[in-house]
C-alpha cells in the first residue's frame, strides 16, 4: 500500500534531501564496482576455461556478502555519509545491486539473461529499501519502520469519532511516548518491571520512523502519515492497517512533483505478510466469469482488440457466439490531442531554456544570420541572441562538445521538467487503469479461457511507433492475462506461424490477405466479417500439444466449421460488428458504487459521496 507522507517541516525535508543524496552516492560507488567486476569476469576468458566460472567470481568479489563489504568500506571511506546513512541502509542498498547483477550472471525461468548493469541517473533513483521486520524477535526493524494504529490514528483526527476523516493539511509530527510501561515480569518482591517508553508503544497517530539513525544530535526522523480519506477507501485501508502485526516491511519512495517542497513528493510503500486487497466489485466480477463455461480468441492490433467467445460445448441453448471491439472513443481521442499537445509545448519548452542557458554551445539560426548580415550591411550596431536557433557545437564525427550533462539549468528548466516527468507518470497510471477495466469487462463478457496469438510487440513499435503508445495493445494483453489467472483460468498464447488466423476462414479455407485489407470476405462459404474480428473468432479453435509451448499450436477447423454451421446467421452477425460493446469509460465515470463498510473513519459521512472500489 502507498502511504503518503505529510512532510512539510523544513528540516525533515532537509534531512531527507541528505539522506536520498547518501544513498545515491553508495549506490553509485557500488553499481561502478560491481561494473567494473563483470567486465573482468568476461575478459578473463581463459581463466574461466581452466578454472571455471564460479572460480573466478569467488576471486573478484562477485557475490552477496562481497558487495555488502565494498557498501561498507564507502560508507567508512567517506566520513560525510555517515551522518545521514546508517549501515543497515547501506547492506540494503547492496543486496539492490546485487539482484541486478544476478539477473545479468545468471538465467531467469524463461532462460533469458539481462543486459551488462550500469549506473543509474540521479533522478531515476526514487527508492530507498528498508529491512524486513522480525517476526520471531520482538521490537525488531532496524530501518524504517511504522508507528501507532489505524484506530489511534482515526480517533485523533475525527475527533473521537463524532465527524468524518479530516487530515490537516500541515499534520502535526508525532512524539514518542513519555513516561514508564510495564514489561510483563515482576521483581523478587513482586513489582511489575518497568521501562522507558519508545516507539514500540505509539497508539496514536500512524509516522514512518527512522529511529536510531546515525546522526543522534538530529534525534528520530519522524514523518507523519497521511490516510487515504474517500469514503470508498476504507475497506482497503482497513486491510493493511488494521492489523499490525502483518506490517512486514517499509520502503522510502519519493516521486516527482513540482508543486512540493523542493520538487519532490516522499510516500511510504508498505508491505504486509497477506494477500493484496481486492474490492467487492472486482470479486464479483471475477465470480461471474469464473462461472461462464465459454472459450474465446483475442486479437491485438495496431488500433483495436478484438475479443470473440463461444459455449465451449457449441451448444445454441447455452449461449451464442459475442464479440467484443476495444477502440478509442472520441472523449479518449481528443483526451490524447490535448496531452500531446501539452507535451510538446513542455519539450519546446525545455529546449529553449536550454538555448537560453546555454548560449555558447548553439550556434545561429539560417533567419538569424541573415539578420546579422543585413544589420552588419547597414552598419547597425548586432543584436545579441538571447536564443540562439542553430544546431550545437559538436565535433567532426556528430558528437557535442559538451556533453548535456555538463550544461547549466535554470531553475525554471527544473520545474517544467518536474513537471513533464509527473504527467507522464500520471498517463502511465491512467493507461493501467484503463488496461485493467478492459480486462475485467472482457473476462465478464467472454469468460476466463482465452486464446492469442504470440506477437513481438516490440516490433509493432518500428513499424508503427507512437501509435501504439495510444492504444497500448501490450498493456491489454498483459492486464488480460492478470485477470483470466485472478478468475481462475488462462490466456493462452499461439504461433502465428503454425496458425495463420488472418488467412484462414470459418470454413477452413484460405483466404489471403495483406495488411491493407481489413474485411474478410470467403468465396467458398460467402462469410463477410471485419477482418479482426475474423481472426478472433479462429483463435477460439486453436489446440495446442503443449500449453507451455507457443510453436504446438493448431488450428482446429473441423470444430470452426462446425460452429460456422451450429450458430449460422448469430456468427455472421457477431463477426459484422460487436455485440457486447467494451468501451472505455472518461476518468472518474462509470465507476460501479460499493457500500463502504462500517468504521470509525466514515461515521457520519453524507449518502452522497462517490465511491471508489479501490
Amino acid at each position: 500500500m502507498v502511504l503518503p507522507l505529510a512532510v512539510t517541516d523544513t528540516d525533515d525535508l532537509v534531512r531527507l534531501g541528505k539522506l536520498f543524496g547518501a544513498m545515491w552516492t553508495i549506490k553509485r560507488a557500488v553499481q561502478r564496482d560491481a561494473r567494473n567486476k563483470v567486465d573482468a569476469l568476461w575478459a578473463a576468458k581463459h581463466e574461466r576455461d581452466r578454472d571455471g566460472m564460479k572460480a573466478v567470481r569467488q576471486r573478484l568479489g562477485l557475490s552477496r556478502e562481497a558487495l555488502e563489504r565494498s557498501a561498507y568500506k564507502h560508507l567508512e571511506d567517506a566520513g560525510h555519509l555517515k551522518h545521514h546513512v546508517s549501515k543497515a541502509l547501506a547492506m540494503h542498498m547492496a543486496d539492490e545491486v546485487w539482484n541486478g547483477v544476478q539477473r545479468h550472471l545468471f538465467p531467469d525461468a524463461t532462460g533469458k539473461f539481462f543486459g551488462r548493469p550500469k549506473t543509474g541517473r540521479w533522478h531515476d533513483f526514487t527508492r530507498i529499501p528498508g529491512r524486513a521486520r522480525s517476526h520471531t524477535t520482538a521490537n525488531k526493524w532496524e530501518t524504517f519502520r511504522l508507528a501507532g494504529t489505524l484506530h489511534g490514528h482515526a480517533m485523533t483526527y475525527t475527533g473521537g469519532g463524532q465527524h468524518p476523516l479530516m487530515q490537516p493539511r500541515r499534520m502535526p509530527r508525532p512524539v514518542v511516548p513519555t513516561g514508564t510501561v510495564p514489561t510483563g515480569k515482576t521483581t523478587a518482591s513482586g513489582k511489575p518491571l518497568m521501562r522507558k517508553a519508545t516507539w514500540w508503544d505509539h497508539t496514536g497517530p500512524l509516522a514512518v520512523v527512522f529511529a536510531g539513525g546515525p546522526d543522534s544530535a538530529a534525534g528520530d526522523l519522524v514523518l507523519p502519515v497521511r490516510v487515504p480519506q474517500h469514503p470508498g477507501q476504507y475497506a482497503r485501508v482497513e486491510h493493511f492497517l488494521a492489523n499490525p502485526g502483518r506490517w512486514h516491511k517499509v520502503d522510502l519512495v519519493r516521486r516527482r512533483k513540482a508543486s512540493a517542497p523542493g520538487g519532490w513528493a516522499y510516500e511510504a510503500h508498505l508491505m504486509i505478510l497477506g494477500p493484496g486487497y481486492t474490492a467487492p466489485a472486482v470479486r464479483q466480477m471475477r465470480d461471474q466469469a469464473a462461472a461462464l463455461d465459454r472459450i474465446g480468441g483475442v486479437d491485438g492490433n495496431v488500433s483495436n482488440l478484438s475479443v470473440v467467445s463461444f459455449p465451449a460445448e457449441l451448444d445454441p441453448t447455452t449461449g451464442a457466439p459475442a464479440s467484443t471491439e476495444i477502440v478509442l472513443t472520441d472523449a479518449e481521442r481528443a483526451r490524447l490531442e490535448k496531452q500531446a499537445r501539452k507535451t510538446r509545448g513542455r519539450a519546446r519548452a525545455l529546449e529553449r531554456s536550454r538555448r537560453a542557458t546555454n548560449t555558447g554551445q548553439y550556434g545561429l539560426s539560417k533567419k538569424q544570420n541573415h539578420r546579422a548580415a543585413r544589420r552588419a550591411a547597414k552598419g547597425l550596431t548586432p543584436k545579441t541572441v538571447t536564443v540562439p536557433g542553430g544546431a550545437r557545437a559538436a565535433r567532426s564525427d556528430g558528437v557535442p562538445k559538451q556533453a548535456f550533462r555538463r550544461d547549466k539549468l535554470s531553475t525554471a528548466y527544473r520545474k517544467t521538467r518536474a513537471r513533464q516527468a509527473e504527467h507522464a507518470a500520471s498517463a502511465a497510471e491512467h493507461r493501467r487503469h484503463r488496461a485493467r477495466n478492459l480486462a475485467r469487462q472482457i473476462i465478464t463478457a467472454h469468460g476466463p479461457v482465452l486464446v492469442v496469438e504470440d506477437c513481438d510487440i516490440r516490433t509493432w513499435y518500428r513499424l508503427w511507433g507512437k501509435r501504439l503508445s495510444q492504444t497500448t495493445p501490450g498493456l491489454l494483453i498483459t492486464a488480460l492475462d492478470r485477470e483470466c489467472r485472478a478468475a481462475g483460468g488462462h490466456l493462452v498464447r499461439a504461433s502465428t506461424w503454425s496458425t495463420t488466423l488472418s488467412q484462414h476462414c470459418m470454413c477452413g479455407e484460405r483466404v489471403k490477405k495483406t495488411l491493407r485489407d481489413r474485411e474478410h470476405k470467403c468465396i467458398a462459404c460467402g462469410l463477410v466479417g471485419k477482418r479482426d474480428l475474423v481472426s478472433a473468432a479462429l483463435a477460439a479453435f486453436v489446440r495446442l500439444t503443449d500449453v507451455d509451448d507457443p510453436k504446438t499450436a493448431h488450428l482446429d477447423t473441423t470444430m470452426s466449421r462446425h460452429a460456422q454451421i451450429t450458430y449460422g446467421e448469430g456468427l455472421e452477425e457477431a463477426l459484422r460488428e460487436s455485440t457486447t460493446p467494451c468501451q472505455n469509460t472518461p476518468r472518474g465515470a462509470g465507476r460501479v458504487a460499493v457500500p463502504p463498510s462500517a468504521g470509525p473513519l466514515l461515521t457520519k459521512l453524507p449518502e452522497s459521496s462517490p465511491s471508489n472500489p479501490g
